[in-house]
């Protein structure tokens, strides 16, 4: 029996199922995404909250000169980076979501402080791995921190590559 038959869609194709596979949202509150999965499994996540969308918005914005230099050096390759990631309630500098590397770019305000331990501690129990450089090292050394960027995106993923050439270019005239 195929996805399409189980899930009460035919040969024709597959059909979204039926109502009761959703699960109940009484009692979670305002901001409860259900999600609906093959097999009758279900998961409820919790959405970002519209204030922390609206800080890393205005982080991107308002970005340090050591994450420009960083991203003008990383944004080109693939897998993709992108920058103020929010991951339940942090906010990651920039990240790497395929390989789950986020990178933090930290001032000296940031010296043994307990919640970049706490932050730390509860990216990496759910298998992201974090990379800390300090603002002073980026500004006096941008090409070996994105190199040390790339080579862990790419110990944890595979290897790295600027973006492909567009499609027609390389072919052979006349075709």
């Amino acid at each position: 029996m195929g996805l399409g038959e189980r899930l009460g869609g035919g040969a024709g194709g597959v059909r979204h199922p039926p109502e009761f596979f959703l699960p109940s949202l009484e009692g979670r509150g305002w901001g409860w995404v259900a999600l609906r999965i093959a097999g009758r499994q279900t998961l409820a996540m919790s959405r970002i909250s519209p204030e922390m969308t609206r800080r890393a918005r205005a982080l991107r914005s308002n970005a340090t000169d050591a994450e420009r230099r960083i991203w003008l050096r990383i944004r080109g390759y693939r897998p993709r980076f992108t920058r103020q990631l929010v991951v339940a309630s942090y906010i990651i500098d920039l990240a790497c979501r395929e390989a789950k590397v986020a990178i933090e770019l930290d001032g000296g305000q940031h010296a043994d402080s307990p919640y970049d331990e706490e932050r730390t501690a509860f990216l990496e129990s759910r298998g992201w791995k974090l990379l800390r450089f300090w603002n002073s090292d980026v500004m006096a050394n941008p090409d070996g921190v994105a190199e040390a960027i790339l080579a862990e995106v790419s110990r944890r993923h595979g290897p790295t590559h600027p973006q492909p050439l567009p499609s027609r270019e390389g072919r052979k005239k006349g075709r």
